[in-house]
């Protein structure tokens, strides 16, 4: 199993499993040092579980061993300065922001 790129500058994903009808997949993000993803909205329920490494964001740092979850609605832009691998759960795809707001054409 590879890992593939993702749209976001040092982030890059091996998916695990996927349900491209449902919008579930779980995967793992490998974050390199400085990599961030812009600011989103989570659809459903996120979670993730930090392998190795740290990531953050205006709530705080979660680091390697610990397990943090997003609830649906909630809105948070995350970054690495370490870098990171991170196991990851969606129950529906992430929602970027576009030139008409948040929405599906991100």
């Amino acid at each position: 199993m590879e890992w593939g790129p993702t749209p976001f500058e040092g982030i890059s994903i091996k998916v695990l499993y996927e349900d491209k009808a449902q919008g579930e997949t779980t995967c793992l993000l490998r974050w390199e040092p400085g990599a961030t993803l812009p600011m989103h909205k989570h659809a459903a329920i996120e979670q993730s579980y930090v392998i190795e490494g740290s990531f953050g964001d205006h709530d705080g740092i979660c680091r390697a061993g610990e397990y943090v979850w997003r609830q649906p609605g909630s809105f948070h832009e995350t970054y690495s300065e370490e870098g990171a691998v991170i196991l990851a759960v969606y129950r529906k795809p992430n929602v970027f922001k576009n030139s008409s707001g948040y929405g599906d054409d991100a």
